[in-house]
């Protein structure tokens, strides 16, 4: 009668796991989905699915490397970031380290106390029945 298996069928988009203010965190942390960062980190933070997004708000302090598909930060990283798809950088962002980036977006008063460095997509290898042909 009811269908239970919605619930599997999410996306790991989908979910989100918090750190809340005034948890801190030592060592590294690798997540999936959607992560929330309220509160201080001392590790690197790393992306294990491809359309994985790391949130850090005003409260948050990061002390490591950060790599991620999408990344919005609005708090403070000691370390380098990189976005590799998107990174949005707040009002209250403050960076110190190099940011590599494919897309930027950046606030009026963030800070970035490093490189920026603009990743272009890797250049595409052509495959198929047609490829062989075109390479004449």
């Amino acid at each position: 009668m009811f269908n239970s298996s919605k619930k599997d069928q999410r996306s790991s988009t989908e979910t989100t796991s918090l750190i809340a203010s005034g948890t801190h965190i030592r060592g590294d942390v690798q997540f999936g989905g959607r992560l929330h960062v309220d509160g201080k980190i001392e590790g690197s933070i790393r992306a294990d699915d491809a359309a994985a997004v790391l949130t850090l708000s005003s409260h948050a302090q990061v002390i490591g490397e950060i790599q991620a598909p999408h990344i919005i930060i609005n708090g403070s990283v000691n370390g380098d970031v990189t976005a590799d798809e998107r990174l949005e950088l707040a009002s209250n962002a403050r960076v110190e380290g190099n940011v590599y980036y494919k897309m930027l977006e950046m606030s009026a008063g963030a800070q970035i106390n490093g490189k920026m460095v603009y990743r272009a997509e890797p250049p595409r290898q052509l495959s198929g029945p047609g490829a062989e042909e075109s390479k004449s």
